[in-house]
């Protein structure tokens, strides 16, 4: 069995949780919070919850430790913290700041002796490779990639960080007439801007700066400042009854061309519709959890990603089960 931890409960946690209890190879160890552990209500009946200041001291108990943090400001911290003493894997999804992670990651995970695995989900994630295999099938083409309609975990991560806010989700959502011109195989040339739209609903405190929030989330690089931002103040009644749902998805498409004279056209298509974007996302991160697992029992060391693990460290069939049910 493979002993597995999770380091924060909040929506991924709990879904970490729950993917755990769909892989029977897998138990879930221990549980650990920065909240005071006697108020966290965890789902899986006898399995503790300590203070995450307790995490070290029980790393011989756990072989893999699932980070459940955010990646404004948890993440950057934490995985290069706790790669030096476990096998572990984020999910870490600032796109432009990946190079950066991977490299203080890799040296810690490498100091360890342990395995790191970061950006693990469905963008960064499953998306990320489906772009890699289309680019590597069509050298000459176009990538586009379109999330939504649904809301960004991270995304709501940042604004909640924000002075002033209590709580908000964003929506991020796909600009139909781009998709429509992609799907028609018209390689247009898209922005940023042209392809998604993000509307944000914040619930303020009360005497906040209303207009200093709103700037400083439409302003806010990496997450909001390169696209058409709207930002709704609501109560935190409003969203609660009408936000409370995750849903998410979208599309990995590429278009290219085949032939000696480019004569033929092709469109690679992958989606996903989620009900659940942190229990989706926690299924992928439990799968290269068992992925993690494997490879640090082979001896390998460092950080990795999507692109460095082969699809059959992923499942929990055999090599000879793969080849006869799936290939």
């Amino acid at each position: 069995m493979i002993r597995i931890g999770i380091m924060g409960y909040g929506n991924l946690g709990r879904g970490i949780e729950c993917a755990v209890k769909q892989n029977p190879d897998m138990e879930l160890k221990a549980v650990f919070t920065r909240r005071a552990p006697e108020s966290v209500q965890i789902l899986t009946p006898g399995v503790p919850v300590y203070s995450a200041q307790e995490a070290i001291k029980r790393k011989d108990e756990i072989d893999v430790l699932i980070l459940c943090g955010g990646s404004a400001t948890d993440l950057p911290e934490q995985t290069k913290e706790y790669a030096k003493y476990f096998t572990v894997v984020d999910s870490f999804d600032t796109h432009a700041r990946i190079p950066e992670h991977f490299a203080k990651v890799d040296k810690a995970a490498a100091e360890g002796g342990n395995i790191a695995v970061i950006s693990v989900g469905w963008d960064p994630g499953m998306f990320s490779l489906n772009r890699l295999y289309a680019n590597a099938i069509l050298p000459n083409g176009n990538d586009y990639t379109f999330w939504g309609k649904g809301v960004s975990q991270g995304h709501s991560d940042a604004i909640r960080r924000v002075a002033g806010v209590v709580d908000g989700k964003q929506y991020t959502i796909p600009v139909e007439k781009a998709l429509e011109a992609v799907r028609n195989g018209e390689n247009p040339q898209l922005s940023v801007r042209d392809k998604h739209t993000r509307e944000c609903f914040v619930v303020p405190e009360e005497g906040a700066d209303l207009a200093k929030i709103e700037e400083e989330i439409k302003t806010m690089p990496n997450y909001f400042s390169d696209y058409d931002t709207t930002v709704n103040f609501i109560t935190q009644e409003e969203l609660d009854r009408n936000h409370s749902g995750i849903p998410h998805g979208g599309f990995v498409i590429r278009s290219g061309k085949t032939g000696w004279n480019e004569e033929n056209s092709h469109v690679i298509e992958y989606s996903l519709k989620l009900d659940s974007n942190p229990e989706f996302t926690a299924a992928v991160i439990v799968a290269y959890a068992r992925a993690a697992y494997r490879m640090k029992a082979e001896g390998m060391t460092g950080c990795k990603t999507v692109f460095d693990i082969a699809p059959a460290y992923l499942s929990a069939l055999s090599g000879e089960e793969l080849r006869a049910k799936m290939l």
